[in-house]
């Protein structure tokens, strides 16, 4: 990210009241109502993190070149790290299940993922562009959340934050080398670009209880946050030589448990093992 994107990020956060001192410094303070909505972040989040982690690890082994195989394989670890921590908030402070039990023994309508992560994995130009959208988002997000005055949510935030510096610095110069190489690298990052960017704006559906959260100044609403991401996508497509298209806002659904006919085959594929035996100490 530029530095006036940075700036922008954080003129928006103060906009929306982030970081100003309140009743509500730690989850054990806040009011049932809130818990729930926090609940329901951290779960879409997690629930995010998980399964871009999943569709990362598919590349393993099949990466176009090894430097890629390896950054993808790299990326899916940190994303599978970042929804353990996020899980783990809701097991030690909301009353979740155990990690382990919240990634593996949920069912589709559970999920409460954004549809962007459960789409197949594509070739690699969707995997990248793909990976793009989501690490933009989740620097947003992040980069918001480290400013909410509840001590928990702000914490986790600045760790998961610190990763997606990388992550950006790769989507970035990949992304941008491939829009302008050829016109066969364009046109695929183009028709990938197409394909992701309307499930991508699931990432900013709102979870359960998130205006009361934002009314309450802990996190900002996601209409304040959407609008710091897209001008970060067309600042990217515009390095890269490439259109973003426009998005159906109807076509929103995943953090409703609404997804699409990919999610089922892909927790199969991803539970598994673990459901084979979960009383197994892997």
């Amino acid at each position: 990210m530029s530095a006036d994107a940075v700036e922008a990020r954080r003129a928006l956060a103060e906009a929306a009241g982030m970081g100003v001192p309140g009743p509500y410094d730690a989850l054990s303070a806040l009011p049932q109502a809130l818990r729930e909505g926090v609940d329901a972040l951290l779960l879409a989040f997690a629930d995010d993190a998980m399964l871009q982690g999943h569709r990362d690890a598919e590349w393993t082994g099949l990466g176009p070149i090894l430097e890629e195989d390896i950054a993808f394989s790299s990326m899916a670890q940190d994303e599978l790290g970042h929804a353990q921590v996020l899980y783990r908030l809701r097991h030690e402070h909301l009353g979740a299940p155990d990690p382990d039990a919240q990634a593996f023994l949920r069912d589709a309508a559970a999920w409460r993922n954004a549809r962007l992560v459960e789409l197949p994995r594509g070739d690699f130009a969707f995997a990248l562009v793909r990976r793009a959208l989501f690490d933009l988002a989740k620097a947003v997000q992040y980069d918001a959340l480290r400013q909410s005055p509840v001590r928990e949510l702000a914490v986790a935030a600045t760790k998961l934050r610190q990763e997606k510096k990388y992550h950006l610095l790769h989507d970035r110069a990949f992304v941008t080398r491939l829009g302008r190489a050829t016109a066969a690298s364009h046109d695929r990052l183009q028709a990938a670009l197409e394909a992701a960017f309307p499930a991508a704006c699931d990432l900013f559906e709102p979870s359960d209880g998130l205006a009361a959260l934002a009314a309450a100044k802990l996190v900002p609403g996601a209409d304040v946050l959407r609008s710091v991401w897209l001008a970060a996508v067309c600042q990217l497509a515009d390095d890269a030589g490439l259109n973003v298209p426009a998005a159906d806002p109807a076509a929103l659904g995943g953090r409703r448990g609404d997804h699409t006919e990919h999610l089922e085959p892909l927790l199969a594929a991803m539970q598994g093992m673990f459901r084979s035996d979960p009383e197994a100490t892997w």
